[in-house]
This record gives structure tokens, C-alpha cells and sequence, in this order.
């Protein structure tokens, strides 16, 4: 797992060491796509309203993962609370299909959508108590890979996460 991230260029003065880089083994769940799950009361108003529930069954594990691998390297003091504005920087690798050619670089140019499995991962953060909320983040770059085809690919599917804030501005 390397901590070196792509160059921090633009008009932000992050930090050249990243406050938390952490390796999730798993596979990502996307968050956002939700369907119907029969109807209830709303507490507020009383009133009849749909209930949803999230589509994809790997949500909630996938969330699980990294709210516990964030939450034990703050507690080992691995990694810091963030506070203020945070750029994110996560590198998904997904399952390379067993049809995809061997000995040719491919793309994860398929589901899930990228900003979906964002949405997963940062609620996950903002769980965890990583930050107050994923509104911090204010720069980021993310990507899908498969094993082995990018530098910061891992050996299976999951995630390399790591998280910045501004250093001093002098």
C-alpha cells in the first residue's frame, strides 16, 4: 500500500502527508439507488408516505467495513480526526471480470456508477467520526481499477482511502 498520492496541485495548499490512508478489503456497495418497500406514517406530519429501501444489498456491509477500519486506525492514533476542509483521494478496485482479457490493461467502464460508491464510502466516514461530514470535503479524485493495472490498485477488491486538509497557509 504506498501513502504517496497523485501531485496535490490547484489552488489549494494541502498538506504534501495525507491524515488518514487506510486499505478496505471488500466489495463496494453504491449507494443512491433505491426501491420501494411498501408504505408507514410519517412521525412528523402523520401522514401516509412510501418507504425506500437501498437497492443493493452490499451497502450496509461495505459501510460496516470502513466505518470499522477508519474507526480502529483512529483509535490506534494511525490517524487523525480531520477538521476543516478535507480533498479525498480513493482508489476503488473492483473484481475483474472472468471474460476480460489477461494479458491487456481494462477499464471498470461499467456499474457501479463512481459517485455512487463515493456517496457510500464518505457516509461511512462521517459514521465513523473520521469528520463532522462528507459537505467537508471540498476536492477529491476518485477512480475504479482493476487489481494490478493501477499503482494504487490493491491485490483484491476494495479501497485505498486517503484524506488531506489544508496545511498552513504562510
Amino acid at each position: 500500500m504506498t501513502t504517496a498520492a497523485p501531485p496535490l496541485t490547484g489552488p489549494y495548499q494541502w498538506k504534501p502527508t495525507p491524515n488518514l490512508v487506510i486499505a478496505v478489503h471488500g466489495l463496494a456497495g453504491p449507494q443512491g439507488s433505491k426501491s420501494p418497500a411498501g408504505w408507514g406514517k410519517s412521525r412528523t406530519t402523520g401522514k401516509t408516505i412510501p418507504l425506500m429501501r437501498e437497492s443493493s444489498k452490499k451497502v450496509k456491509p461495505w459501510r460496516e467495513k470502513v466505518q470499522a477500519a477508519i474507526e480502529a486506525a483512529l483509535l490506534t492514533g494511525n490517524a487523525q480526526h480531520l477538521a476543516g476542509p478535507v480533498r479525498a483521494d480513493i482508489t476503488f478496485t473492483m473484481p475483474k471480470p472472468v471474460s476480460a482479457p489477461k494479458r491487456r490493461r481494462t477499464y471498470p467502464a461499467v456499474y457501479p456508477d463512481i459517485d455512487k460508491l463515493e456517496r457510500s464510502t464518505y457516509d461511512a466516514i462521517s459514521k465513523s467520526g473520521a469528520w463532522e461530514d462528507d459537505g467537508r470535503v471540498i476536492e477529491n479524485h476518485t477512480r475504479k481499477v482493476y487489481p494490478g493495472e493501477h499503482p494504487d490498485a490493491l491485490d483484491q477488491p476494495g479501497a485505498l482511502i486517503r484524506l488531506y486538509t489544508l496545511g498552513d497557509p504562510s
